[in-house]
């Protein structure tokens, strides 16, 4: 197989543009609807998550789904804004309820309500977390300068291995990764209910640690290419280039998606939306390194080099830093 990345590089460039305006589409309703461009959990904004589940080998329990009107109708008689509702398990016989941060004695007479309205719930089975908004606050601050921090110095590393306008491609890429990667979560928060954690915050660095792995791999290849040929068109180096490490970038993005396939399916409710974030990220990166950032790259030195004779383009670095 040979693609034809500068060729098509136009239609490339739509199918990325067209998902990230639907993702910015989604977050802007998200920021309407929740105050925030994605659906925020509990780790973010704080409050109390209330986690239960049907005792089904109590007689005459299990045999309709837990209503969520009741549920709705038992947390309003409490005197409490329930912020999130959701059904849990194939049999919805679970339900999640957050709300505002709760003393103790509004968690026990919330939970005795449901009892006796829809339960008996099962004690074993019972999930509870709080956490305070200034935590909420502080998750959320630390994860973002984590993020900013991890662009600034991917930055630094690619303009000294290569030259700034490598660098900048390549966090152009790592934009889009992260674009594409919120955007599907903004669209999941509208559509499912889907809330993003302090877990996502992870996924996002390792989504950038991975995809600017798979854009150095390429932009290698194509300094070696250029030393070789100096005086080539750089868009046939890039094409040249891309196609050589195809096979490794499908390869590697493949052996890393199948385990968090596994974790998505089997991983349980915590890792799940984990697991999830960083296939659609791997994905994305796999797609940036081969299509935005090569052909990017490309198209810009095309125009500013306007090499005499159109022929020549430089080389990005001196000899003996290949990897």
């Amino acid at each position: 197989m040979k693609l034809h990345v500068i060729q098509q590089r136009r239609f490339w460039w739509m199918i990325s543009l067209a998902v990230i305006l639907s993702g910015l589409i989604a977050m802007a309703i998200s920021w309407q609807q929740f105050g925030a461009p994605l659906r925020p959990s509990l780790d973010f904004v704080g409050g109390t998550r209330l986690q239960l589940e049907r005792d089904c080998t109590q007689p005459n329990t299990c045999q309709q789904p837990i209503d969520l009107a009741k549920v709705r109708q038992v947390v309003a008689a409490q005197g409490l804004s329930a912020g999130n509702v959701q059904l849990l398990g194939a049999e919805r016989q679970g339900v999640s309820i957050r709300t505002t941060t709760l003393t103790v004695d509004q968690r026990t007479a919330l939970q005795s309500a449901l009892d006796a309205e829809l339960g008996p719930f099962d004690p074993l089975r019972t999930q509870i977390d709080t956490v305070g908004p200034v935590i909420g606050r502080q998750l959320l601050v630390s994860g973002l300068m984590a993020l900013i921090v991890a662009f600034a110095g991917i930055i630094a590393y690619l303009t000294l291995r290569f030259q700034f306008d490598y660098a900048f491609f390549a966090i152009v890429a790592l934009f889009h990764d992260v674009l594409v990667t919120a955007g599907v979560f903004a669209i999941l928060g509208l559509t499912a209910g889907v809330e993003v954690d302090s877990l996502f915050i992870v996924a996002l660095l390792t989504i950038v640690g991975f995809s600017v792995n798979d854009t150095v791999v390429i932009y290698d290849r194509v300094r070696e290419t250029i030393k070789q040929n100096p005086t080539g068109k750089i868009d046939a180096i890039v094409d040249a280039s891309v196609n050589q490490t195809l096979a490794r970038s499908i390869n590697t993005t493949l052996t890393t998606t199948l385990p968090l396939l596994a974790i998505l399916l089997f991983g349980g409710a915590t890792l799940k939306f984990f697991a999830l974030a960083l296939i659609i990220g791997f994905i994305a990166g796999a797609y940036s390194s081969i299509f935005i950032a090569s052909t990017l790259l490309a198209w810009w030195r095309e125009r500013s080099e306007a090499p005499e004779g159109g022929q020549s383009v430089s080389t990005p670095q001196s000899e003996g830093e290949s990897s």
